[in-house]
């Protein structure tokens, strides 16, 4: 069993980036740009690599390998970004990985290419990149290639090095709960249970009863073992059930017009262990959008973009217009779940004007809007 954490650390001791894994400060899957960039690396090194893992690390910076953190990227469905784009796709998975040094809220982005014996190209365009086009890796980069890819394991014995080198311990594994306990989360409820006599799942959070439901809010849950982050969110309610085999994660999201908010069931996740060493991870999506009433919505609409064009140009928002902002990107979200189109790109392009408003909240709710609609997307 690999700890994630000693895996990041020795690919980044492993000099630069090279032809088995790159390094990222962050990854923007909003635009067409941000996916083509993404994909491009995917594609290369998943062809550069054919007989061992490749990996990306997110959160480094490019020039010193400084450890400085991404947002937790919770999106079970980014394989079906790679399907959606790449002919023979590779079977790519992404974790959270804390570490000790960044706010509990950042974490280091791992994202794991399998191996496999086919060529990966690209079946449609996308930003740049056209139909057909084949990436392999030199040294740190990325290119396109029309030559035929032979398969390689120049790369193997390195990869499966590292690897060894990474495996996890007793030792590290009773560190990481203390860890968690007495000092990351010594202001929450935290309980940890052992599944297959071998899995440590550890959590966290403000425990409060609703209606005989146990739910709990600023919640965060990891797997020790592979110091893997499987659940964060400063906002969401969260209830968490178990049994001998599996642990149930269901994320519930409050929306809503006019401060009369709800709760609405999101997506429920399964983590089954298996007495052989291993775990698999099930996402089920549970989200079904509120609808309201066409002229209703329509008015707050144009209320809505009133008040983003007051942004754009710069003008002084009343206290009133100051306590609104908040409510835009949510307010956006529930418009395009209710078939006003544009909603979605007006969110899209006012990023910066949120990332820049006064009140970090604001950005806040932009990234949570945008997490929900891509879930939907890609399920």
């Amino acid at each position: 069993m690999l700890n994630k954490r000693l895996l990041i650390k020795n690919l980044l001791a492993h000099n630069d980036e090279s032809s088995f894994y790159d390094k990222k400060r962050q990854l923007n899957l909003h635009t067409k740009e941000g996916k083509a960039k993404f994909l491009k690396h995917i594609c290369a090194l998943s062809n550069s690599n054919p007989a061992n893992n490749s990996y990306i690390i997110v959160g480094v910076e490019d020039e010193n390998n400084e450890i400085v953190g991404d947002d937790f990227f919770d999106d079970s469905k980014i394989q079906n970004l790679v399907n959606a784009y790449i002919d023979n796709p590779p079977k790519i998975q992404y974790e959270n990985i804390p570490f000790p040094n960044l706010p509990k809220e950042k974490v280091i982005g791992l994202v794991t290419i399998k191996p496999k014996n086919k060529v990966s190209t690209f079946k449609k365009n996308i930003h740049t990149i056209l139909a057909n086009t084949a990436f392999i890796r030199r040294g740190s980069n990325s290119i396109p290639t029309e030559e035929k890819i032979p398969f390689s394991k120049i790369n193997t014995e390195t990869v499966i090095s590292i690897e060894n080198n990474s495996r996890n311990s007793i030792e590290h594994t009773l560190e990481g709960v203390l860890d968690f306990i007495n000092n990351r989360h010594k202001d929450l409820y935290c309980k940890y249970k052992v599944f297959k006599e071998l899995f440590v799942v550890c959590w966290a959070g403000i425990k409060k009863t609703n209606r005989k439901t146990v739910f709990y809010s600023r919640v965060d849950i990891e797997l020790i073992n592979e110091q893997v982050k499987l659940f964060y969110s400063a906002q969401d309610d969260v209830t968490i059930s178990h049994d001998e085999n599996s642990f149930i994660i269901t994320e519930h999201i409050a929306l809503g017009i006019n401060d009369n908010t709800s709760y609405y069931p999101l997506e429920k996740l399964t983590i089954t262990f298996f007495d052989n060493g291993y775990y698999k991870m099930n996402t089920q999506m549970l989200f079904e959008p509120p609808q309201y009433n066409r002229k209703m919505l329509h008015h707050i609409y144009n209320s809505t973009v009133s008040l983003l064009k007051k942004l754009e140009k710069k003008l002084p928002l009343s206290e009133i217009e100051n306590k609104d902002v908040i409510k835009i990107p949510a307010t956006l979200m529930i418009c395009y779940l209710n078939n006003f189109e544009d909603c979605k790109l007006k969110l899209i392009e006012s990023k910066d004007i949120f990332k820049n408003f006064h009140n970090p909240k604001v950005y806040i709710e932009f990234k949570e809007a945008m997490r929900i609609l891509r879930k939907m997307k890609y399920n």
